[in-house]
């Protein structure tokens, strides 16, 4: 066996281990703390796919942002995150168990069972790079071939952000999110928030600008950028804004705004909706990505923030 061959054994087995712990912890930090680490390894498991797109989405998205909401939720709670009261009694459980033992069952059935070598979409996704201009498959797919996916993505991440300020009390609808952190002029956490937001900028735009040709995009990027967004309001250093603040709203609802705009110019363009004009897609595609990155930083910092807590000015 190979030095490889082992690390993917290992690596496999460390995923299996780390999953059944997040099922079966008693307590729902522990749990979440599982969780996040079944993300990080997922997140090396996609690098030795050869996937490096999906690898970044999962640190970021999958293990990092919604880690880090699950962490909050759990503080929120405190204890009655706990609560045995309404956890399932063990028929039901082992109900669920064998749902999930047959579900595996026949996904592995139907992955071993594919054909030699394995129908592809690849060699037709290639063939239409040149017309859009762009070298990355994933950007392509992402905002061509399934460019109402994506949009559809965006608009589910700003309603989410809309539940989330619902939670709010009347009163305080449109106020700023959480408690506004202590002033210090000092400390381990102003020092991090003093030296790594630039260079967290300038690689949140390097992912959106790379993104075309090489792996990255606006997703990753926006992420990125969240964690800078967070650092500074949890350091004090920049004020969290009011979610009734115009230009905020502007900024969320941007994204969307000119991904349904450039649909609409294919449609008078090129054809079809979201269908990009013959010799524009390039253009068209990173204007929409610029956009995205503000949206989605925007989005999961707030998200991570919170519902409004405070009303605006306090």
């Amino acid at each position: 066996m190979s030095l490889a061959v082992a690390f993917d054994a290992l690596l496999a087995g460390l995923v299996l281990v780390v999953a059944g712990w997040v099922v079966l912890a008693r307590t729902a930090f522990a749990a979440t703390v599982g969780f996040v680490a079944c993300g990080l390894l997922l997140t090396l498991a996609w690098v030795r796919l050869g996937a490096p797109d999906v690898a970044m989405t999962e640190a970021a998205v999958g293990s990092g942002v919604t880690g880090a909401l699950l962490i909050g939720a759990v503080a929120r709670l405190g204890p009655a995150a706990d609560d045995a009261g309404d956890r399932p009694g063990p028929w039901l459980r082992l109900l669920m168990a064998a749902a999930c033992a047959l579900v595996t069952g026949g996904l592995a059935l139907a992955v071993l069972g594919l054909p030699e070598p394995a129908p592809s979409l690849a060699p037709e996704a290639a063939a239409g790079l040149p017309a859009l201009g762009v070298g990355n498959p994933v950007t392509a797919v992402l905002m061509a071939y399934r460019a109402l996916d994506t949009l559809l993505e965006m608009v589910v991440l700003l309603l989410a952000l809309v539940a989330v300020w619902s939670l709010a009390p009347d009163g305080l609808w449109g106020g700023v999110p959480g408690e506004a952190p202590p002033a210090e002029a000092d400390g381990p956490l102003v020092l991090l928030a003093r030296l790594l937001p630039p260079a967290g900028l300038v690689v949140g735009i390097h992912l959106l600008w790379t993104g075309a040709d090489h792996p990255g995009g606006a997703f990753q990027g926006g992420t990125v950028l969240a964690a800078m967004l967070l650092l500074l309001w949890m350091a004090g250093l920049v004020p969290v804004p009011a979610t009734g603040g115009r230009t905020l709203r502007l900024v969320l609802v941007g994204g969307v705004a000119l991904f349904v705009l450039a649909g609409l110019a294919g449609s008078l363009l090129g054809g079809a909706f979201l269908a990009y004009p013959p010799g524009l897609a390039k253009p068209v595609i990173l204007a929409v990505e610029a956009a995205k990155i503000l949206a989605v930083a925007a989005a999961i910092a707030l998200l991570a923030a919170g519902p409004p807590a405070r009303a605006p000015g306090r």
